[in-house]
C-alpha cells in the first residue's frame, strides 16, 4: 500500500470517528436541554418554605423552629396544602404582617429583639433531595421566605404545594397530582440523574450570577 492511498484511508477514518462524536455530542446536548426544560417546568409547579435563621448559634437554630411553627399555625388556613405556586403571592401576600406579627411575638417571648421579614419572592435554591426520595433540581422557585434578624443561619426549607411537610395540610395531593409523568419520573429518580441534575445547577448558579 502506498503512502497516498494510506494517508487517504487515514483521512476517511478520521472523517468518520469526527462524525461520530459530532453526533453523540449532539445527543447530549439536546438530551440536556430537553431535561433541562423539565426542570425548568417542574421548578413552576412548585411552592417552597424558607426560614432562615439569625446566626448559626444554637439559641438562634432553637428559636428559627419557634418562629417557623407559629408562622404555620398562625397562616395554617393559608398553610394547608391548597395554595399552589401560581396563585401564592395572591394569597399569602396579603397576610404577612399577620403572620409576621405572631413570629415577633414568639421572638419577644423568647427574650430576643430580632426583626422579621416574611415576603413570596422567585428564590434560587440548589438541588436538595427531600425525605430521601424526591430530587427538586436547582433553581428559581416560588418561595415563601421567612428571614429572622440578619438571616445568617443555616436555614429550614419544605415543599408547600404539593403539600410535602405542613402539619396543617388537608388536602390530598401527590406529588404525581401536580407534575406530568416524565416530570415525576425525574423528581424521584435520585442517582440515576445525579450527572444530569449538576449539569442543570451549573447552569442555573451560572445564570443567577449573570442577573
Amino acid at each position: 500500500m502506498n503512502i497516498k492511498k494510506s494517508k487517504t484511508i487515514k483521512n476517511r477514518i478520521f472523517k468518520i470517528e469526527a462524525s461520530v462524536l459530532a453526533a453523540l455530542l449532539i445527543c447530549c446536548v439536546l438530551n440536556i436541554s430537553s431535561f433541562s426544560e423539565e426542570c425548568k417546568n417542574i421548578r413552576s409547579k412548585m411552592l417552597r418554605m424558607h426560614v432562615i435563621a439569625n446566626s448559626d448559634s444554637e439559641e438562634d437554630q432553637a428559636l428559627k423552629l419557634k418562629v417557623r411553627d407559629a408562622v404555620l399555625s398562625e397562616g395554617k388556613e393559608i398553610f394547608d396544602g391548597s395554595v399552589t405556586a401560581e396563585d401564592a403571592k395572591a394569597k399569602i401576600l396579603p397576610e404577612t404582617e399577620r403572620l409576621r406579627k405572631a413570629a415577633l411575638k414568639v421572638i419577644e417571648n423568647e427574650g430576643f429583639e430580632y426583626d422579621v421579614k416574611i415576603t413570596v419572592e422567585n428564590e434560587y435554591f440548589n438541588t436538595r433531595t427531600y425525605d430521601s426520595s424526591v430530587t427538586l433540581p436547582a433553581g428559581d422557585y416560588t418561595a415563601v421566605k421567612v428571614i429572622i434578624g440578619e438571616g445568617k443561619g443555616h436555614n429550614w426549607w419544605c415543599v408547600m404545594f404539593p403539600p410535602m411537610c405542613l402539619p396543617a395540610a388537608t388536602k390530598e395531593c401527590e406529588i404525581s397530582d401536580v407534575l406530568e409523568k416524565d416530570e415525576v419520573r425525574i423528581v424521584e429518580g435520585g442517582s440515576k440523574y445525579k450527572f444530569k441534575f449538576k449539569i442543570v445547577e451549573i447552569y442555573e448558579k451560572i445564570s443567577e450570577k449573570l442577573k
